[in-house]
């Protein structure tokens, strides 16, 4: 089954092969949150799957060999935000802007250099499990994929989280707002229809924020949602994405506004454009 996705990017375009059965079904029983989607969410699904591996292109750092269980796996959870916005040519449009894959086998330490309000610049280290460059690569953990089926129950998913980076900053700027569709939810003006994603989204980030500080500072409850959501809208954004596609149920008691706003972008033929 590894050589499937070698011999399936060397064929032409109409001799190229469905994912093996064998290979889908055993991507589906990993990820449950995959498999629960109905007969022909999972058919759009796997063509999406198979066209995202045609289009992109894998690489794996420390010795860490991409097979095609690894490819499936990233691949089809990077399609699923996706899925409903429009055919398959469509849709993939939202990740047209790079190529490369980079898949670690764990966390990466990534040098940053900040510089503060009196002009002192600061050196540190952060420890990512993922990355989405505007323009370039896309860069993931492994480990953290691999366990994306168990961490669905807290909302935790890498490869979504990175590719919802990418379709907000389909715009240019990454600021917890994708492109949206004309009249969306009704607005009169694409103007109108941004400023209403914007306050709807900024009042359950700052009630989040509230709730992160509460329980950081003052010993309150844990939230349920990664705290890293607090740090900035864009990562909010894409941090409650994550658990809106793993976790409907539980992310439906949390943030009851926000799958109206999300269902109304992801469940709706959308422009990438």
């Amino acid at each position: 089954m590894k050589h499937w996705l070698r011999a399936f990017l060397t064929r032409t375009p109409a001799g190229r092969d469905a994912i093996p059965e064998a290979l889908w079904q055993g991507t589906l029983s990993r990820f449950p949150f995959l498999s629960q989607r109905g007969a022909a969410e999972l058919a759009q699904l796997r063509q999406l799957t198979r066209e995202f591996l045609r289009q992109k292109e894998f690489h794996g750092t420390d010795g860490l060999t991409i097979t095609d269980a690894m490819a499936v796996a990233i691949a089809s959870q990077a399609c699923l935000p996706i899925l409903k916005l429009g055919p398959t040519t469509q849709a993939l449009r939202w990740y047209d802007d790079f190529v490369g894959i980079v898949v670690h086998p764990g966390e990466v330490l990534a040098h940053r250099s900040e510089t503060d309000h009196i002009g002192v610049v600061h050196d540190y280290q952060e420890r990512l499990t993922g990355e989405a460059m505007a323009g370039g690569p896309v860069t993931l953990s492994w480990h953290d994929v691999w366990q994306s089926g168990t961490s669905a129950a807290q909302g935790y998913n890498v490869v979504i989280h990175e590719f919802i980076h990418k379709i907000d900053m389909r715009d240019g700027v990454a600021d917890g707002c994708p492109p949206l569709p004309p009249n969306f939810m009704g607005a009169a003006t694409p103007k109108a229809a941004r400023q209403s994603w914007l306050e709807q989204m900024k009042i359950e980030f700052v009630r989040f924020g509230d709730q992160v500080v509460m329980e950081q500072r003052f010993s309150g409850e844990p939230t349920w949602l990664d705290p890293y959501g607090a740090e900035s809208i864009d990562e909010f954004f894409a941090v409650s994405c994550e658990a809106y596609f793993v976790n409907r149920p539980d992310f439906s008691r949390e943030f009851p506004s926000l799958i109206v706003l999300y269902d109304a972008f992801f469940s709706a033929p959308s422009p990438s454009d």
